[in-house]
């Protein structure tokens, strides 16, 4: 599928606005998706509006390059582009909670690469706990299939030329403050019960071919 271009539209929540309770509550959704990420998506418009030869480039080939962008709009690009980047796939990784769990050649990569579920999780959290700041925790995996646990600070993405995103979590405090004020290992514990599993072994294999 063709990757959207200029001008970006911000994307509609894959579920409804309650999907996601008890974790995230409907306030806290309205207010991330509709103010926060409409935001990110305003701005790299604004940002793109005068470099009609950027505006046929795709968001993920954005951020691949963004040291080859024009100076002037580096930093534009890099926290609303990572802005929309990341939480496109941040919601769109999540489902109702609903007793989902991994399975298949994700689970079994999972196995490989960090022992067990159970060992992922703890990985996972404490990157995303850890996070000083704010910022994201991702599970990336390379070309070869590695599972792996990252952290970016801000917006950034992960090398998009080394690894491809399986999913992430978002752990600036307009994600869960509202519902959770400064309890985030308790947010980051109700995640995990959201996480997409079929989403996200379609993008774990697509990515391995």
């Amino acid at each position: 599928m063709k990757e959207e271009t200029y001008p970006f539209v911000a994307k509609p929540l894959p579920y409804e606005y309650d999907a996601l309770v008890p974790v995230l509550d409907q306030e806290t959704m309205h207010f991330h998706h509709d103010k926060h990420y409409k935001t990110y998506v305003d701005n790299l418009n604004a940002a793109l509006s005068d470099y009609p030869e950027l505006q046929k480039t795709g968001l993920s080939d954005l951020l691949r390059q963004i040291d080859k962008l024009p100076a002037a709009i580096q930093t534009p690009v890099r926290n609303n582009g990572g802005g929309v980047y990341n939480h496109e796939l941040y919601f769109d990784s999540m489902k109702s909670p609903v007793g989902q769990e991994p399975s298949g050649i994700l689970l079994e990569a999972i196995n490989r690469d960090f022992g067990s579920l159970q060992q992922w999780k703890e990985q996972m959290k404490q990157a995303a706990v850890g996070r000083f700041g704010s910022g994201w925790a991702w599970l990336v995996t390379d070309k070869d299939g590695k599972l792996s646990i990252v952290q970016t600070a801000n917006q950034d993405v992960p090398d998009l030329n080394k690894v491809t995103p399986v999913f992430l979590v978002d752990v600036w405090e307009h994600a869960y403050y509202l519902q959770y004020q400064n309890r985030r290992a308790d947010y980051v514990e109700g995640w995990f019960s959201l996480i997409n599993w079929r989403k996200a072994e379609k993008r774990y294999e697509e990515a391995i071919g």
